[in-house]
Order: C-alpha cells, then sequence, then structure tokens
C-alpha cells in the first residue's frame, strides 16, 4: 500500500474521530490570515506568527507552542462541576484548552478547541456566567493591553478585522469573554490576554446554545 493512501487513510480516521467527539474542523475559507494576509496552512516565505490585537503586545512562540493539546483532552462529566444544570453549564478547561457546554436538560452536550491566556498572570479561574450576548461584537483593548502597545487602535468594529470574530459571550469579570476569533492560528495555543477564543463556527454555535445567565467554570 503507497504512503500516499496511508497518509489519506490517517487523515480520514483523524477527522472521524473529531467528528464523533462533536468537533468540527474548520472551514477552509479560513486559510488566510486576515493580520498578515500570509495563507495560514503551510508556512509562507517571510511569515513571522507574531500577536494579534486580542493578544495585545505579547509574541507567542508558534515553534514551543504550535501543537494542538489533543494529548490533555478530557471528556469531562458535568457532576464533579456544577451542582446542576440551570440555564445550562460551560465548563473552560485550561489545561486541555477546551471549552465543553452541558444544556439546562443534561441532553446537549459540545465541545469545542480553544485559545487560552498567554501567561498565568492573565489567566482566570472560578466561577462567572453569561452576562450579555454580541453578534457582531466591537472591540476595544483594555488600558493594560493600550499601555503595553499605544499603536493599538483605540476601537475597531464589527467586521473581518475584529480580534472578537463573529460573536461574543461577555462574562461577569470585567473584559473576560468567551469569543470567536478569526485567526485560527490562536485556536489550541496560548494567545490572549485573558479571553477564551473559538473558531468564528464553534462560537456561533455556542451562541445559540448558551443563554444570558449560562454558569461558566474556568478550571
Amino acid at each position: 500500500m503507497s504512503k500516499v493512501n496511508l497518509n489519506r487513510r490517517g487523515f480520514l480516521a483523524s477527522a472521524a474521530a473529531m467528528g464523533a467527539a462533536g468537533l468540527a474542523l474548520p472551514a477552509f475559507g479560513q486559510a488566510i490570515d486576515p493580520y498578515t494576509g500570509q495563507p495560514l496552512y503551510g508556512a509562507a516565505p517571510g511569515a513571522v506568527p507574531g500577536a494579534t490585537p486580542d493578544a495585545g503586545a505579547v509574541q507567542y512562540d508558534a515553534q514551543q507552542d504550535s501543537r494542538r493539546n489533543t494529548s490533555s483532552f478530557v471528556m469531562h462529566d458535568w457532576r464533579p462541576y456544577f451542582d446542576n444544570l440551570t440555564n445550562g453549564a460551560i465548563l473552560v478547561d485550561i489545561t486541555s484548552r477546551y471549552v465543553t457546554y452541558w444544556s439546562e436538560d443534561g441532553q446537549t452536550v459540545k465541545r469545542y478547541p480553544s485559545s487560552i491566556p498567554v501567561s498565568e498572570d492573565l489567566t482566570k479561574r472560578g466561577r462567572t456566567e453569561v452576562i450579555r450576548k454580541v453578534e457582531g461584537p466591537s472591540w476595544s483593548p483594555t488600558p493594560e493591553m493600550k499601555q503595553r502597545n499605544p499603536e493599538w487602535p483605540d476601537f475597531v468594529p464589527p467586521g473581518p478585522d475584529n480580534p472578537l470574530g463573529t460573536h461574543a459571550l461577555y462574562l461577569s469579570w470585567q473584559y473576560y469573554r468567551i469569543h470567536g476569533t478569526h485567526d485560527t492560528r490562536k485556536i489550541g495555543r496560548k494567545s490572549s490576554n485573558g479571553c477564551i477564543g473559538l473558531y468564528n463556527e464553534h462560537i456561533a454555535q455556542l451562541f445559540q446554545l448558551a443563554n444570558v445567565g449560562t454558569q461558566v467554570l474556568l478550571i
């Protein structure tokens, strides 16, 4: 059997496994990085991965952190983390870099790979909740981000250049959100200033499932 067939079989098996876990592969329509104009699949000549607005001036190391963190992925059950599923529940696992959602009746369970904060001091853990849902969010840097990089714009309107992607779930913690991202390099990496990022197709799905008042726990 040829090496091409083996590789193709391995790819199909991986895709099937992701489908069984309730995950979706990123759309090929997102293959161009809106910040650099470079292809995201395969190294482009002269491309230097670096921070996007959501990561402020912090540079993430693509070589050190390019591996998706599937080795530590855990299929969580909600019971050790929540007393009940009133209004639904979202568990953000910083270690495995996955977000799990349970509906109030427990019948719907979704799991999504995510980006996480670039450093421990930017990472929050504990209980919060969804207090606001915004489709087509605008973005402004936090005072700390602006201090680190004064060149960031004060305001970015909704659209393909917005660091919050297509949808955002605002949490009770100031400046903390679960949101989409047009920079698909960031998923599975330490690449944000504190927020949790998802592929745009995944945050769109979670946006429809979650409600204002949905419980959120970051561990």
